[in-house]
């Protein structure tokens, strides 16, 4: 008894070998139209961000309208200064805060105080008295005109970001810059 052949006959279509490369070219493809695509509307969500008093949008925006932005980045670090007055009644017992005003400023290095002192801006007792309680001078106010506004101020080392110090939060090291 003869067995019959079991072979099969050969196959027209292609081996699944020469779809796999075109799926992956064509998935690539999808991709890279994704990826510019995003690019693309963060570009135009960026430029679209308002760089007014109303909205602070960054740093930058910050260090330009430091008050002497030059000397302030070189010799200090741009500030917001907010100035507001607390009123203290004891019978009875309230707290009535004003309304505060905003305004650019600027923090000094401790070891670039003499730029002040060559301009006559400060006196030699007031740098005496401001280092001998480990302080550093802040103002408000251009360095040139008549009136600058200069004050001995206190770094709070107490003081945290709690934007990066909430528990959970991924954020970055906390700088340790000393003015």
């Amino acid at each position: 008894m003869r067995r019959k052949s079991t072979a099969r006959p050969a196959s027209t279509s292609k081996p699944s070998s020469f779809l796999s490369p075109m799926f992956n070219l064509f998935t690539i493809a999808i991709m890279g139209g994704v990826l510019i695509l995003g690019i693309g509307i963060g570009i135009a969500f960026s430029s679209t961000t308002t760089l007014a008093p109303s909205n602070v949008a960054s740093r930058e925006f910050i260090d330009t309208k430091a008050p002497n932005p030059e000397i302030c980045v070189q010799y200090g670090a741009s500030a917001m200064v907010m100035d507001a007055r607390l009123f203290v009644t004891l019978n009875p017992f309230n707290v009535y805060v004003s309304q505060p005003s905003m305004r650019p400023g600027c923090v000094l290095r401790q070891n670039n105080w003499a730029l002040l002192e060559q301009r006559k801006l400060v006196t030699s007792d007031q740098v005496r008295d401001c280092k001998n309680r480990l302080n550093t001078f802040g103002f408000t106010g251009n360095l040139d005109s008549d009136k600058p506004d200069i004050r001995c101020i206190y770094q709070n080392e107490a003081a945290q970001n709690f934007f990066t110090a909430q528990p959970g939060a991924v954020g970055t090291p906390q700088e340790t810059d000393r003015f």
